[in-house]
């Protein structure tokens, strides 16, 4: 129940569609009267006493096994609670003709939760993480997990599909998600790595236009060129790769050619590569002075404070 107001009741909706389904009224108790639903507490009981004491399962598909097999045998064979000379089995030969059918297609009963996506693609759900597409991250989806499928949807879409864990802190993962997300970190990766190279040098642009055509692996042009930028600087990589450019020859090799023509010509010697870590690069980065006469302030106060006071 959601809501009471006297005898006046509001009904989850959820209740009331799984009624409608099954074709029951919902019928609820008295404030405060447990005595009023004695015989469904008596029949957990029961259930707790005679089916799970001592009882032991491999998984959760045994136990709704052994669950079936119990209620089909030795609770069925027991005395029924309202007629103590009929088991129930007997009872429920007798009552069957009076009761409607059940319908052909059984009413859902998932587990509906809304979830949050973190900036990694894994979704949190019964103390397990399921992996969904990585263009899902920080976004609302909806989890639909029945006792053996967990299902994950964008609205009405389904975009993942997994095997529900009974584990716990779990990772579910689709090795499909997993490889497009390293496709795009890699294809992100690349994409820095040109808009890096042709801001600093803008011939490079066309130089790897020119290399694809000719369906060089321009991943490997891209790092190759960066190197060569990191050696010579922007000016002399540019003017390398115009000649490399009027040659017909998008090559690594024909820039770095020119580049060595460049070198020798003006007689200096090989630029050697030196691989500092982040912290050293970025020893020299310019920092801005804070300005000290801020700090005169306080001095002035207390000069001003000590000649108002009174000896």
């Amino acid at each position: 129940m959601l809501e009471r107001q006297g005898e006046a009741i509001r009904f989850h909706p959820t209740l009331l569609a799984f009624a409608g389904h099954y074709r029951f009224e919902p019928r609820p108790v008295a404030v405060a009267r447990g005595n009023e639903k004695g015989r469904v507490e008596r029949a957990i009981r029961h259930v707790r006493d005679a089916f799970f004491a001592a009882r032991s399962f491999a998984d959760l598909a045994d136990l709704n096994a052994q669950a079936e097999h119990w209620c089909r045998g030795q609770a069925a064979d027991r005395p029924c609670p309202e007629d103590r000379t009929m088991t129930v089995r007997q009872a429920l030969v007798q009552e069957q003709p009076l009761l409607l059918p059940l319908p052909e297609n059984p009413f859902p009963v998932e587990e509906q939760l809304a979830v949050k996506v973190g900036k990694t693609p894994y979704v949190r759900f019964d103390l397990n993480d399921y992996t969904v597409p990585h263009t899902c991250v920080r976004r609302t989806l909806t989890v639909r997990a029945d006792l053996d499928q967990v299902r994950i949807f964008d609205g009405a879409e389904m975009i993942a599909s997994h095997r529900r864990s009974y584990d716990r802190d779990a990772q579910i993962e689709d090795p499909h998600h997993l490889q497009a997300l390293v496709q795009f970190k890699r294809q992100a990766r690349q994409h820095r790595g040109v808009d890096t190279l042709t801001r600093a040098v803008p011939a490079c642009q066309l130089l790897l236009t020119r290399a694809a055509e000719r369906g060089t692996n321009i991943g490997a042009l891209t790092s190759a060129l960066l190197r060569l930028l990191d050696r010579y600087g922007a000016a002399r990589l540019q003017t390398a790769v115009e000649d490399a450019l009027r040659a017909g020859s998008p090559h690594t090799n024909t820039v770095r050619a020119a580049l060595e023509r460049q070198r020798a010509a003006r007689g200096d010697p090989p630029p050697v590569a030196v691989n500092l870590p982040e912290h050293v690069r970025r020893k020299d980065s310019p920092v801005q002075p804070h300005r000290l006469d801020t700090y005169d302030q306080l001095t002035t106060r207390d000069d001003d404070d000590s000649q108002s006071s009174p000896v």
